[in-house]
């Protein structure tokens, strides 16, 4: 006989983790549609209402973290803008810079962070991590 015990527990839990998800992406959606501050408003009580009610220490870590970043947000809500590509770019500077430890040449390594950070090599980093 197979042991189901908690079971019926982790499927609840992935169920209210994925409903805050699917929350918080349909709060964050709203900044393609053009809504106005009343929409933005109600998907964003929705969320932190369903994240409050549960259970989940780490759906209210979500939430906590999601209100303190609202004003953040909200701009990007407003304006569909965000510095998502910079991050990017810099995330991928530090990697080389990273992966580089010890280089001596300092014109090697600005050349090497060049060429990684360019669009074409970009487009082939994401290819490859597929």
């Amino acid at each position: 006989m197979e042991h189901t015990a908690g079971r019926g527990d982790n499927r609840q839990t992935l169920l209210t983790a994925w409903i805050a998800k699917e929350n918080l992406r349909n709060l964050l959606a709203l900044a393609r549609t053009g809504a106005d501050r009343h929409q933005i408003g109600h998907a964003r009580w929705k969320f932190l209402a369903w994240c409050a009610d549960s259970d989940l220490p780490e759906v209210r870590q979500l939430a906590a973290t999601v209100d303190r970043w609202w004003p953040e947000i909200e701009a990007f809500t407003d304006t569909g803008h965000s510095n998502a590509k910079s991050e990017g770019i810099n995330r991928v500077i530090k990697l080389v810079a990273r992966n580089a430890f010890g280089f001596r040449n300092a014109d090697d390594q600005r050349l090497r962070t060049r060429c990684v950070t360019t669009r074409r090599a970009r487009g082939y980093l994401r290819t490859a991590q597929l």
